[in-house]
C-alpha cells in the first residue's frame, strides 16, 4: 500500500519522542523510523520527514459489510457506507495527534512565563499530548502501577493477543485490536491475567471492566464533557485507579489540559526548579499532590499538563543513550520508576 502525507512539521510532532515517552503503550518499531498500532480496528503505520508525516493504514478483511444497505460501523468500528470501507485515517490521526493544538504557540507561551520551561524545551520540541481512546487509556494505566514501560507494554500487548481481535499482519508481527470492556468481564478473566503475568492489577482490571460495562462506554467517553474535578473524581470510583492515574486517563484521553498527573520525580522537579513548598512538604501526601499540581496551573496555565508532559520528558530522555544504531534504554533507570 502506498504512503500517503500529512503537512505536519516537527515542530508541532516528532513522533519518536510522543510515542516512547509512556503515554501509549502499544506503538511498535516496524521498520526504518517506521512506527504502527492496531488502532481503531485497522493497522496504522506513520514515518515522518522535517516537514511532513506519512500514513498507510491496513484493514482486515472481515471489515467488509455483508448487505449493501447498512451505513453503519462494523464490529471493529470502521466507517461503512453501501458495504464500502470508508477510509477515516486523516481524521483519525488529526484526532488521535490532537493536531488542531498549535504546539509552537504553546512552547512560546510556556517559555514567557517559565525560564526553565524556555531554557531546556527548545532541544525538546514536538511533544504533544495524544488524545487516545479513554479505555483503553485506563485499562494501561491501571497495569502501570509500580511498573516500568517495557513491563507495561508487554501486559498491555498480552492482554491485546489473549482477549482482543486479530486484525492481520505487518510481515511476520500480527496486530490486535483493544479489547472492549464487555471482553473483559466474564468470571474466568481475573485467573487469566493472572496467569498472563498480571498479578494483583488483574483484579482491578476485571472489576473495572465490569463497572465501565455496565454503565456502558458512552459513560468513559462523556467524561470529556464535564469539568476536570469532576471527571477526576469519577475516575477515582474505578479499582485500581488513585490520583495520578486518573490525572493520566484525564490527560491523555478525556480533554483535561489542565490535569498534571504527580509522582515523586514531578515532585523533586518541583521542589528542585520552582522551589515548591520550600520545605513544608515532605512526602507526597492527598494536599502536596493537589498543591503540586495547582503550583503548575498557576505557572503555566490551561495547558499546564501538556507543558507538564513536555518538562517530564526532558527528564526522561536525559536516561537514553544514544549509539550509531539505535537509542537503548537505560534499564536500570526503568527499574527505578
Amino acid at each position: 500500500m502506498e504512503w500517503k502525507k500529512l503537512p505536519v512539521p516537527l515542530s508541532e510532532l516528532c513522533l519518536s519522542s510522543v510515542l516512547r515517552c509512556g503515554q501509549s503503550f502499544r506503538w511498535k518499531s516496524s521498520g526504518n523510523d517506521e512506527w504502527s498500532c492496531a488502532l481503531s480496528g485497522r493497522i496504522l503505520s506513520l514515518k515522518q520527514d522535517p516537514t511532513h508525516l506519512y500514513y498507510r493504514a491496513v484493514f482486515p478483511s472481515s471489515a467488509v459489510v455483508m448487505k449493501e444497505e447498512d451505513n453503519i460501523k462494523n464490529e471493529h468500528g470502521i466507517k461503512h457506507e453501501n458495504g464500502v470501507i470508508v477510509d477515516d485515517t486523516v481524521e483519525l490521526i488529526r484526532d488521535y495527534f490532537n493536531l488542531s493544538v498549535n504546539l509552537t504557540e504553546l512552547y512560546e507561551k510556556w517559555s514567557s512565563r517559565d525560564p526553565h520551561f524556555k531554557k531546556k524545551a527548545p532541544a525538546f520540541t514536538g511533544i504533544r499530548m495524544l488524545r487516545q481512546d479513554p479505555w483503553e487509556n485506563l485499562v494501561s494505566f491501571i497495569c502501570s502501577s509500580n511498573n516500568n514501560i517495557s513491563r507495561i507494554g508487554q501486559m498491555v500487548e498480552n492482554l491485546c493477543i489473549t482477549f482482543g481481535t486479530p486484525l492481520g499482519q505487518l510481515g511476520e508481527t500480527p496486530y490486535y485490536d483493544f479489547p472492549p470492556p464487555s471482553q473483559l468481564t466474564p468470571a474466568s478473566v481475573e485467573g487469566k491475567l493472572r496467569n498472563l503475568g498480571f498479578g494483583y492489577r488483574a483484579k482491578y482490571i476485571h472489576q473495572t471492566a465490569q463497572i465501565v460495562a455496565a454503565r456502558g462506554e458512552d459513560w468513559l467517553h462523556g467524561l470529556r464533557y464535564v469539568p476536570y474535578r469532576e471527571a477526576h473524581e469519577a475516575l477515582l470510583e474505578l479499582q485500581g485507579v488513585g490520583p495520578k492515574v486518573a490525572d493520566c486517563v484525564c490527560l491523555m484521553s478525556l480533554d483535561k489540559k489542565e490535569s498534571v498527573p504527580v509522582d515523586t520525580h514531578v515532585w523533586q522537579i518541583a521542589m528542585r526548579d520552582y522551589k515548591f513548598g520550600k520545605g513544608k512538604h515532605k512526602s507526597l501526601t492527598k494536599a502536596t499532590y493537589l498543591a503540586i499540581g495547582d503550583h503548575f496551573r498557576e505557572l503555566w496555565g490551561e495547558e499546564a499538563g501538556w507543558a507538564h508532559s513536555v518538562r517530564a520528558s526532558i527528564g526522561f530522555y536525559r536516561f537514553y543513550e544514544w549509539n550509531a544504531d539505535n537509542l537503548r534504554l537505560n534499564r536500570s533507570y526503568l527499574q527505578r520508576t
